[in-house]
């Protein structure tokens, strides 16, 4: 038996073990996840030490760089956090990563998100978004139809209201009726989304499960 068989052999016995867990949670379904664990966390310990810690902090620290001996600091730092007695001087650490974090998710967000759906709203009624020869009516319409989502949409999130004596505050008529388009917006977008991951995750099981035929019936006639 060649290493090819050997290696498909170990992917029939795991796909079979992950499919058992159609009969219940059982130990051959916690022997897969472990071992799917186990050569995860392996590999990004491997991936960190060889792009991460070796490239950016030992190297840099053996050519003499100041610089690297902030991180080596913050690190040794955040170890700490494993005592309970000196827990708080990780405190530092983790406030550089949560702000740092908070920093990153919050520009991807508006230089990723929000810009690029602005820029594309815009560039939906420029002259040089008809590159495919499509009708300038159809593309209007569609231009429209992203418009109306994007505001409708973001007038969902409007929760202020006005007061009014005896009653509780209440949105005003039209951020109320923009607020409903943009509910049907934000339901559609999750369905395609949703959809999305179903047809994913419909894809990998058909997948797997002509794998699992196909090998069994090669090791039968073979």
């Amino acid at each position: 038996m060649n290493i090819d068989v050997i290696w498909t052999l170990i992917s029939l016995v795991l796909t079979l073990f992950i499919f058992s867990y159609l009969f219940g949670d059982n130990p051959v379904f916690r022997i897969a996840t472990g071992i799917f664990v186990g050569a995860a966390a392996g590999y990004f310990a491997v991936v960190i030490i060889y792009q991460v810690i070796l490239p950016h902090l030992v190297v840099p620290l053996i050519q003499g760089s100041i610089l690297a001996l902030f991180p080596l600091i913050l690190s040794g730092l955040l170890l700490t956090k494993l005592s309970p007695r000196l827990g708080r001087l990780g405190n530092v650490s983790m406030a550089v990563l949560v702000g740092s974090g908070a920093a990153i998710a919050i520009g991807g967000a508006a230089l990723g998100t929000i810009f690029g759906q602005v820029r594309a709203a815009i560039d939906a009624f420029g002259s040089q978004a008809n590159t495919s020869g499509t009708s300038p009516l159809l593309l209007g319409v569609e231009g429209l139809f992203l418009l109306a989502g994007t505001v409708t949409a973001l007038a969902y999130f409007n929760f202020g209201g006005k007061e009014q004596a005896g009653q509780a505050p209440a949105r005003v008529a039209i951020s109320a009726w923009l607020s409903g388009i943009g509910k049907f917006f934000i339901a559609l977008t999750f369905g395609a989304i949703f959809a999305g991951v179903l047809t994913a995750g419909l894809t990998a099981l058909v997948e797997r499960a002509d794998f699992v035929i196909r090998t069994i019936s090669t090791l039968i006639t073979g």
